[in-house]
C-alpha cells in the first residue's frame, strides 16, 4: 500500500510544483520571447531606415551647392519675410522705384485653404507648406510697371501676383487728358509666396 502512495505523493508534489514554478516561468519566458521579437522588428526597420537615410544622403550631396541655393531660393525653408522684401527692392531699384505701404500676412495652411487652391482643396487638409502674403505700392511710368512685373515673375522664388490695382497721378484737364509714356502711376500689388514646413 505505502508502495502505491509514495508516487501518487510524488506525481503530486511535481504537478503542484509544476503550477506553481514552472507555468508562470514559461509564461514570463513566452513574454520576453515576444518582446525579443518585436525589438528584433524594431531592429531591422530601423537598419531599413538608416540604409534609406544613408542613400538619400549620398543623393543630396551629388546636387551642386548652386543648385542647392537655388532650390533653397525657390521654396524657403521659412517664411523669411525681409529677405522676400529686400529681393523686391533689388528688382525695383533699377527702375528707381522704391516699396512703399508694405503689409505682410502670413496664411496658416494647416488649417484653412488658401484662396489660390481653394477649388482643389475644399476640404482644408493640413499642408506642409505656408503662404505669405505682402502687399506693397511702387510709383513708377507704364513701361517700368511692366518690365518689374516681368522682372518679378522671373525671379527664382516662386510668386504669384493675386492682383495688382493703379491710380494716376497726372492731373485731369478735362475728358481729353493726354496720357503720356513718362507719366507716373501708382501701383498696389498683391503678392502670394510660399515656404516649405519643416
Amino acid at each position: 500500500m505505502m508502495r502505491f502512495i509514495m508516487p501518487i505523493i510524488l506525481i503530486g508534489i511535481s504537478v503542484t510544483m509544476f503550477f506553481m514554478f514552472t507555468n508562470p516561468l514559461y509564461g514570463d519566458i513566452s513574454k520576453l520571447r515576444a518582446e525579443v521579437s518585436s525589438y528584433n522588428e524594431a531592429l531591422a526597420n530601423s537598419k531599413a531606415l538608416e540604409n534609406e537615410r544613408d542613400k538619400l544622403t549620398a543623393k543630396y550631396n551629388t546636387i551642386n551647392v548652386d543648385d542647392l541655393m537655388k532650390i533653397e531660393k525657390l521654396m524657403p525653408e521659412n517664411v523669411d519675410n525681409i529677405r522676400l522684401i529686400l529681393e523686391i527692392e533689388k528688382i525695383a531699384t533699377p527702375y528707381g522705384m522704391v516699396l512703399k505701404n508694405v503689409k505682410y500676412n502670413t496664411t496658416d495652411t494647416s488649417t484653412t485653404p488658401t484662396s489660390a487652391i481653394q477649388s482643389s482643396q475644399a476640404k482644408g487638409t493640413p499642408k506642409d507648406y505656408g503662404v505669405f502674403d505682402l502687399e506693397f505700392s511702387i510709383s513708377s511710368t507704364y513701361n517700368n510697371f511692366i518690365n518689374f512685373t516681368k522682372d518679378l515673375e522671373s525671379n527664382l522664388r516662386i510668386v504669384d501676383i493675386s492682383s495688382v490695382s493703379f491710380t494716376s497721378n497726372v492731373q485731369s484737364t478735362g475728358p481729353l487728358t493726354k496720357v503720356n509714356q513718362s507719366d507716373n502711376y501708382t501701383f498696389n500689388f498683391k503678392i502670394k509666396t510660399y515656404w516649405l514646413k519643416n
